[in-house]
């Protein structure tokens, strides 16, 4: 027997990613009742059985906060739900926490790309640790990757910006590649004096391997000095965004339309001029009626905005919701 909704309408909103959760109780008219923060959701390592203990704990103090005990809709945006089999399982293992009368589970990516617009109409590019894209249209259509790395053709983010630099770094150091002021400034941010030294401490566990992000700034900023290998690596990712926002513009039939393209997450968001220029510029090339903006609200408000869109919600209740993270 399913669960029976409660009277007044409410979404429970769910932005999971690797390193922290955001969820919010939400009604149909676009108030916040309650919000929390938890932990990271890795249902690949931990398994999702205790990934959903994970987000249980903000659950519950948001429940708690909002004086319910349970939503009309579950709205969740989830890492790891790379796959629409991924997602069936996880919407499969959020019903049977008895959170919500319904739910729908969606990769993360959608939530930043509802974030960004008025409607569910646009593409959205998201490069943090990884990189992805994703686009819908208000009549259900959508358009993603699987996004899992090398096997299913992708490149970018943060973890494969580290790599690259290390990979050219490494040559230049030992002769089987060009110069590259890479060789310094890597093993440099870890106070180290050469490639050989850092490649040392990156095997042996003396610099820990979650470390390894803290070189994309520093791929940057060489990149920034003129370094010509470091720019190659930037105008790289510049293309892999532009190919996949324009992918995905083609399949929803929008590249000859006017159309939002959002960027977010943390290598789209920081702010590198020769990144955002490149992309910017590729874009007015190839796909000239998008609309090239950075997403800086939270995620959270794009899985809450999904959630009133489910409802059948108006304007004003989703204006209301923006109006909560937006001030």
């Amino acid at each position: 027997m399913g669960l029976t909704a409660p009277e007044t309408p409410t979404v429970l909103a769910v932005d999971a990613g690797n390193s922290k959760t955001d969820v919010a109780v939400v009604t149909a008219a676009g108030e916040v009742l309650a919000t929390a923060r938890g932990g990271g959701f890795r249902p690949p390592v931990a398994g999702v059985p205790a990934a959903l203990d994970t987000l249980a704990e903000p659950v519950a103090r948001a429940f708690a906060d909002a004086g319910v005990t349970c939503v009309s809709h579950v709205s969740a945006c989830l890492a790891n739900a790379d796959l629409p089999v991924e997602e069936e399982q996880l919407a499969a293992a959020l019903q049977a926490r008895a959170w919500g009368a319904s739910v729908e589970v969606r990769n993360d990516t959608f939530a930043v790309l509802r974030a960004g617009v008025a409607e569910p109409r646009g593409v959205a590019v998201v490069c943090g640790a990884g990189i992805n894209c994703v686009g819908m249209r208000p009549d259900g259509r959508t358009a993603r990757f699987p996004a899992i790395g090398r096997i299913s053709g992708d490149w970018g983010g943060g973890w494969a910006l580290a790599e690259e630099a290390l990979w050219h770094a490494a040559r230049a150091e030992d002769g089987r590649g060009g110069p590259t002021a890479l060789v310094r400034t890597l093993p440099g941010h870890f106070g180290l004096p050469t490639m050989y030294a850092l490649i040392e401490a990156l095997h042996l566990g003396h610099v820990g391997h979650d470390r390894r992000h803290e070189l994309a700034p520093v791929l940057f900023a060489t990149a920034d000095g003129g370094d010509p290998v470091a720019r190659a690596i930037v105008a790289r990712l510049a293309e892999e965004v532009t190919v996949m926002a324009t992918v995905a513009l083609t399949r929803l039939d929008l590249l000859g339309e006017q159309t939002p393209v959002l960027l977010g997450g943390g290598v789209l968001t920081a702010g590198h001029a020769l990144l955002d220029d490149a992309v910017r510029d590729l874009l007015a090339a190839r796909a000239p009626k998008a609309e090239v903006r950075v997403v800086t609200a939270s995620p959270v408000l794009g899985a809450a905005l999904l959630g009133l869109d489910r409802l059948a919600a108006d304007t004003r209740a989703r204006e209301r919701a923006r109006s909560y993270w937006d001030g």
